[in-house]
């Protein structure tokens, strides 16, 4: 996404004049179980993310939290964030993370409502994205009848399918410790989100929820250009 992204977080991109992050607080702001929204950035973008906060709308407690690093080079990742903010709140309940570039249509309301059916299970949100040779570019994911997570491999040269997943995670308060056993074993070297859920689903049950409707990955220029005609 660069340059947009060189100086500026991709969340507060704006589709159709609003912050891409905006669309995804409309979502948590229906949900009567979330009582909390946590934002992780970075140290460089911290500033605007506050400045973002102060003219947000919202009945949920909102909290920034400044990850402490400022460039490519000492940054966390997607997994070290999420190890980073579990350890810094002292999280002791169920947890939804979402990544902050996410746009879809589907309900948040409705993927709690499964994680509830396989209640003490980690849930993953996934998308249908119709074609394999799409499909490489993403985390794939294979499910048996019951839609627990069978394969998890991230941008295969051969998908398993065509079932991608979306940075949408649920983790059951009893499960939230095992991200800490993964990042404190050295072998596991990449902080890429699939591969947690990868290495998570080989010790734990962990199940998919398929979302329809529309998704976009805003990952490169074309997908943010497509956004920003379709999604309003």
């Amino acid at each position: 996404m660069f340059p947009l992204t060189r100086e500026f977080p991709k969340p507060l991109l704006e589709v159709g004049k609003r912050p891409i992050i905006d669309y995804i607080i409309d979502k948590l702001e229906v949900v009567s179980e979330i009582d909390e929204i946590t934002v992780v950035t970075n140290s460089k973008f911290i500033s605007q993310f506050k400045t973002w906060a102060a003219l947000l709308k919202t009945k949920k407690r909102v909290t920034l939290i400044d990850d402490l690093t400022s460039s490519i080079e000492d940054r966390r990742g997607a997994i070290g964030d999420m190890h980073f903010v579990f350890e810094r709140s002292n999280l002791k309940s169920n947890t939804l993370v979402i990544g902050g570039d996410n746009l879809f249509d589907g309900a948040i309301t409705d993927f709690l409502s499964y994680a509830g059916e396989v209640e003490g299970n980690p849930v993953i949100g996934v998308y249908d994205i119709g074609k394999k040779e799409l499909a490489t570019h993403y985390g794939v994911v294979a499910l048996d009848a019951d839609n627990k997570i069978i394969d998890f491999a991230e941008k295969p040269a051969q998908p398993a399918s065509t079932l991608v997943a979306m940075c949408l995670y649920y983790f059951p308060k009893e499960k939230l410790g095992l991200i800490d056993e993964y990042v404190r074993n050295k072998a596991n070297i990449s902080d890429a989100a699939g591969f947690y859920i990868d290495w998570l689903r080989k010790r734990v049950e962990v199940y998919a929820f398929v979302f329809g409707g529309r998704w976009f990955d805003i990952g490169d220029h074309e997908f943010y250009k497509e956004a920003g005609e379709k999604f309003k």
